[in-house]
């Protein structure tokens, strides 16, 4: 931990002068991770769509969304819908995967 920590005598207030040492070292490291995740915020992605701006992830969610309604529609038309289990988690999931397949794909 390093010389705060180090005690001389038990009956010192040890545990004190340990516990704001580890204290400071765990605020130096929040704020450094909180800088650090900070900077990326400098602007969003956003598409101009008739002259008004919208954000890339709500596009990319949309189509996510449209993409697993069709593919429902492609299941329940060959009859593997109705051996999909849990039916809504599935294809809620399958929604997010195809949203952030849009995402990686289009944005990068």
């Amino acid at each position: 931990m390093g010389e705060a920590c180090r005690l001389e005598s038990p009956r010192e207030n040890g545990a004190e002068i340990c516990g704001s040492a580890i204290r400071r070292q765990f605020r130096a490291v929040g704020i450094g991770a909180l800088l650090c995740a900070l900077s990326g915020c400098s602007g969003s992605p956003s598409q101009n769509i008739f002259g008004s701006y919208f954000p890339s992830w709500m596009l990319c969610a949309i189509a996510g969304l449209f993409a697993s309604i069709l593919v429902r529609q492609v299941l329940a038309g060959t009859n593997v819908g109705r051996s999909v289990p849990v039916p809504i988690l599935v294809y809620l999931a399958l929604s997010m995967a195809i949203g952030f397949a849009v995402w990686f794909i289009w944005i990068g």
